[in-house]
């Protein structure tokens, strides 16, 4: 009788644990921190206010309608392939929040929400929002046009929608991200 005890004390402590680490490691809900996006993005011309006029929208249409979006921008564009579900995704997201006001008016941002609900994506946005709209991909049939094994990923597109460059996996900080702005979406600025 005594060993049950235990073991039913271990399991309950083991469970506890669960919580606490899937609890620590996720961002989920109720951080409403983020720019002033209204603030920062004001001026921006008028390709990309009106790209940030679906400010947190999922989008339909697939691939076609994200390429067709990033060729007529007529700017460079940075688009960032996330999920909800995703732990990586969420680390790297306040990056993306800080990286669109800051450089917003001189390069387009845009999201790919990929294999993931899009009510739960949705929910996400709600609670941590976006100048910037997301295509929704859950057949990843965008992010596989530039081989990316999954979120988070990163692809970045010139001016005239040609892909430059593609970084693979999350950004470990935001002086990464901004360093690949610059090269890739700004051209060295």
């Amino acid at each position: 009788m005594r060993w049950r005890f235990k073991l039913a004390l271990a399991l309950v402590a083991a469970l506890a644990l669960t919580a606490a680490v899937v609890g620590c490691g996720s961002s989920s809900g109720g951080d409403t921190t983020h720019p002033d996006y209204k603030k920062a993005l004001d001026g921006a011309p008028p390709p990309l206010a009106k790209l940030y006029g679906e400010a947190n929208e999922i989008l339909p249409g697939g691939k076609d309608a994200f390429d067709k979006r990033v060729a007529s921008l007529g700017y460079p564009v940075v688009a960032n392939v996330w999920a909800s579900w995703c732990g990586p995704c969420r680390y790297e997201f306040p990056m993306f929040q800080e990286a669109s006001a800051r450089w917003g008016k001189k390069v387009a941002f845009i999201g790919i929400d990929s294999e993931d609900s899009e009510k739960e994506a949705e929910n996400w946005l709600a609670d941590h929002p976006v100048p910037y709209p997301s295509y929704y991909d859950p057949q990843r049939e965008v992010a596989q046009a530039y081989k990316a094994p999954g979120p988070p990923d990163t692809a970045f597109y010139d001016k005239d929608g040609k892909l430059v460059y593609v970084k693979l996996g999350q950004y470990a900080h935001d002086s990464e991200l901004e360093e690949d702005i610059k090269r890739y979406a700004l051209g060295g600025a």
